[in-house]
Formats: C-alpha cells, structure tokens, sequence
C-alpha cells in the first residue's frame, strides 16, 4: 500500500501570525463582531486572567489592530479596546487566507 501524495495549500504559511495566537484569536474576534468592549467584558467572555488580556491586548495595540483607551467612570477606572480600520483590515484578510485554504483540503 503506497502513500498517496497530497496537495496542501500553503496559505497556512502566509497567515499573521500575531492574530494566530489563539488567545489573540479569541479577542480579535471578539471586537470584531462588536463596536468596541471594556476590560470586563472581554474578561467575562474568555475568562483569561487580567494579566493575560493585557499582555495580549499590548501586542495588538503595539501592531496598531486595537486601540485602547482608558478613563475613570466615577472614581473606578476604565478599559475600553476597539479594532482600528488596520485591525478589521488584517483580521478580515486572515479570515479569508483560512477559510480559502481549509476549503483547498481534500475530503
């Protein structure tokens, strides 16, 4: 019995790495399906540790995908993140370079 050979698509290589990560991943789609998203909320819905949220958050904002903006609201501070235009832009493109390169896999 020989080994067939097969063709994978090579997209895989192409794909940003940063927003691979799969706890940027979860994040980056998070904002992505919403206008903008305090510290709480992201909190709330990954359940990563704060620190985590913003180690992640700093990379993303250091490529320019995620702005961030802090301010009190009363005497207790906060945290909202958005997707900038780039950060739409790149997750947008990465979603395509997967979704074309899953759909090129043989069944």
């Amino acid at each position: 019995m020989g080994v067939k050979a097969i063709n994978i698509p090579l997209e895989f290589a192409v794909l940003d790495r940063l927003i691979h990560d799969p706890t940027r991943l979860t994040l980056i789609s998070l904002l992505f399906v919403v206008e903008s998203a305090d510290f709480v909320f992201l909190k709330t819905q990954t359940n990563l540790t704060a620190g985590n949220i913003s180690s992640h958050m700093t990379k993303l904002e250091n490529a320019g995908y995620v702005m961030v903006k802090k301010r009190f609201v009363g005497k207790r501070p906060q945290t909202m993140f958005r997707l900038t235009a780039k950060g739409r832009r790149a997750f947008d493109k990465y979603r395509n370079i997967l979704s074309d390169a899953l759909s090129g896999l043989p069944e």
